[in-house]
């Protein structure tokens, strides 16, 4: 691994506390006058983060501070933890709600799109308020998680509803719970039957990696099949904690995936997506999706065109290996789902044949069967 990613900005105090999550968690970066003891901010940049922390509140963890350059304001962990005043600038067709998932909800904190899978939101809090959340009309408002009988109301609903079989349990991040309050919320949602499969979308891993601890995972263990979707989004956020974060929910028999988010002047480039998927394979992390960055307002200067991450993908596939090359989708605006958006292999195609181009831009053909009947 190049020394790059696992550099800590040595300027953030460490303690002996620093390997407890809740520790991390309560000592979270929220103002201004905590970043200006981490990273080098001017006076201007001071007050345009204190007018984006009116639409968007900062909470940054003393671990993921770390990996920042103090120095660098175009450096990919600071971009993405930092405000910029270009969250102020609202366009458009940004909206609130960009995938529609209140007018997918059918009761409170589930959202039912696909007719064999739901999304349930447990909680409004993160480790960490991402600067291109996607849901931050709702998240980082208040920390708290939902309350019992919003759990039951919930849990009700996908009981009620047989076609149901796969749940993703997100928020917020469902981490941030204590082990006990998360116990409660899958327990309930593993026992109802026709459930046969629940997921888990956390960023932990990446902003909080001590918080993967053995009691965490012996819980989970109890109600497999669990899997587990977390969210690198460049190679500098692989660091000695996050891969032994990783290796621990693998080692406990949880298949984990990962889905990045494209986004401008991070990682749309070629060269820094295969090093983050290279490197995810390398520590058994799966590839998942590479998402087109959400139309949510306030996130326009992250957003690449299409024709960028088409390109990724056709620089991506054959040049790694195919398990290693995510699904490049956009989340489709207003309720549409999950679109793939992938270069054009298929030239032509016809009842004779079939006039494909490979990874080389080589053309191929090959002929439909004939009826032997």
């Amino acid at each position: 691994m190049k020394e790059s990613s696992q550099k800590i900005n040595e300027d953030v105090p460490h303690c002996s506390d620093w390997m407890d999550w809740k520790w991390q968690f309560r000592n979270r970066i929220t103002t201004v006058e905590e970043l200006a003891k981490v990273i080098h901010i001017s006076d201007k940049e001071k007050k345009e983060i204190e007018d984006c922390l009116h639409v968007f509140r900062m909470a940054i963890t003393p671990y993921y501070a770390s990996l920042m350059d103090k120095d660098d304001p175009n450096c990919p962990i600071r971009r993405q933890a930092v405000p910029t005043i270009n969250e102020t600038r609202i366009l458009p067709y940004e909206m609130a709600d960009p995938l529609n998932e209140e007018g997918s909800s059918p009761v409170k904190n589930i959202v039912h799109r696909y007719p064999d899978r739901v999304l349930f939101l447990v909680t409004r809090m993160c480790s960490m308020y991402c600067r291109h959340c996607t849901r931050r009309r709702m998240v980082g408002e208040e920390d708290e998680a939902i309350s019992d009988a919003e759990i039951d109301e919930a849990v009700c609903y996908i009981d009620k509803n047989k076609q149901i079989r796969d749940v993703l349990i997100s928020g917020g991040d469902p981490f941030t719970l204590g082990d006990e309050r998360l116990e409660k919320i899958i327990s309930k949602v593993r026992a109802i039957d026709h459930v046969e499969v629940v997921r888990i979308g956390t960023r932990v891993p990446v902003v909080m990696p001590m918080r993967i601890t053995p009691e965490l995972l012996s819980m989970l263990k109890k109600y497999q099949p669990i899997w587990i979707n977390t969210h690198f989004n460049h190679p500098k956020e692989l660091t000695p904690y996050s891969i032994k974060a990783c290796g621990d929910i693998v080692d406990a028999g949880i298949p984990l995936g990962n889905q990045s988010v494209l986004l401008r002047g991070i990682n749309d480039n070629v060269e820094t997506m295969r090093e983050l998927l290279t490197k995810l394979v390398k520590i058994r992390v799966r590839p998942y999706y590479i998402y087109q960055c959400d139309l949510s307002q306030g996130l326009g200067h992250f957003r690449t065109r299409v024709e960028t991450g088409i390109d990724i993908m056709q620089n991506l596939t054959g040049y790694i290996s195919g398990f290693a090359v995510p699904k490049y989708v956009i989340d489709a605006p207003n309720g549409g789902g999950k679109i793939p958006i992938n270069p054009e292999y298929v030239i032509k195609l016809d009842d004779k044949e079939v006039v494909m181009r490979n990874y080389r831009g080589d053309i191929y053909k090959y002929p439909q069967p004939i009826d032997l009947a």
